[in-house]
């Protein structure tokens, strides 16, 4: 005890001495003096202080005001296509994502719009992403925005999974995009220069592109800074451990624009609606159908060994468990007994696990 307040008084600050002449500047009001001086590290602390929680609140108000521009910007567009749209407005999900949800509409079950921006609100991830940004050269982190539209299942008559993925993404896409690695990466005349192709089979792009308009709206120069996908699958986004019935969507993936160039990307979330429902035209040839579905049956086939063999060894794992629960109270009990009736049992194990390893000797000749 002694050696623990030893060290204690040794971490505690000494008190503070004050000296007897002071000529610096002070300021008196009744029994009160405040000397300036004395507290330069205190002000350095307290601006300090200051500034953090400044940049709190702008970089909270940044995020903020960027996610109501773009939902101010296409409120009257989601009004003409939906019933119910922006239901329950935009939604604050902690300080740097928000959402919307919108639904009542043909072919289209519902639409979330998901803002995922960047931290600015907090110093520390802003200090570290910027960083590592210098240190990574392919790390680059981005006010992300997806459009996710869940489509009724007639919208939608075939399964598969395709996109228009910019060139700048495909190293990385497959990462974050599970159902994406259905899909290998192709060049096409039909699209500018920095965008590619993610389909299973040619055919289905063929099939798709007959809409011409979303065609027209991916040639757009002003929508290239914030492109980055746009996807129609089956699957999820991320690997599935059990058998779904799946759900189909349309997914723009975007950069999230400035307030003051919210506008360039009207023309291809306009086009979306019409594309969309082009979707229920799509035909593919009998080979291609076949494809597709032995695609997804195997992965079935696997999901299904794999679930299968998790179960196993859950059981395993029970049986084991419960061994080790028996073998606990035996122990417990033996502990209560004499010494006496201890060595009794102790010599009986032995007998009985010479008896097993012979019995293993005479099966092995």
């Amino acid at each position: 005890m002694a050696s623990f307040l030893n060290v204690l008084s040794r971490l505690t600050p000494p008190p503070f001495a004050a000296p007897e002449e002071y000529d610096g500047l002070e300021y008196r009001w009744k029994l009160f003096v405040f000397r300036p001086a004395y507290f330069k590290n205190e002000v350095f602390l307290l601006a300090a202080l200051l500034f953090y929680v400044a940049f709190f609140f702008v970089g909270q108000s940044i995020n903020a005001k960027k996610a109501e521009k773009w939902v101010g910007g296409y409120r009257d567009l989601l009004k003409r296509q939906f019933s119910s749209p922006d239901v329950n407005g935009l939604v604050r999900d902690g300080h740097s994502d928000f959402f919307t949800f919108s639904t009542g509409r043909r072919n289209i079950e519902s639409l979330h719009t998901i803002f995922r921006l960047k931290p600015y609100h907090d110093l520390a991830q802003t200090v570290f992403l910027t960083v590592w940004s210098l240190v990574d050269l392919q790390y680059s982190p981005q006010n992300d925005l997806q459009l996710d539209f869940k489509l009724f299942s007639s919208a939608l008559p075939h399964d598969f999974v395709w996109a228009v993925v910019a060139k700048d993404e495909l190293k990385n896409i497959k990462d974050s995009r599970w159902d994406l690695t259905f899909t290998k990466a192709s060049e096409n005349s039909n699209l500018p220069p920095n965008m590619s192709i993610m389909s299973e089979l040619a055919d289905v792009t063929e099939a798709i592109f007959k809409s011409t308009a979303i065609l027209d709206a991916l040639k757009d120069p002003k929508i290239a800074p914030y492109f980055r996908s746009l996807s129609v699958t089956d699957q999820p986004r991320e690997r599935p451990s059990k058998l779904s019935k799946p759900e189909k969507h349309v997914i723009l993936s975007l950069v999230c624009p400035s307030s003051s160039h919210v506008d360039d990307l009207n023309g291809l979330v306009s086009a979306l609606f019409p594309f969309i429902d082009s979707l229920t035209k799509v035909s593919l040839r009998p080979e291609t159908k076949t494809k597709l579905k032995k695609v997804r049956e195997t992965f079935e086939k696997t999901l299904k060994v794999e679930a299968e063999q998790a179960k196993k060894e859950e059981l395993e794992q029970a049986r084991e468990d419960q061994k080790a629960a028996r073998r606990k109270v035996e122990e417990e009990r033996v502990s209560k007994l004499s010494a006496a009736e201890q060595q009794k049992i102790l010599e009986r194990e032995r007998k009985r696990s010479i008896r097993k390893s012979q019995g293993k000797s005479v099966r092995k000749v």
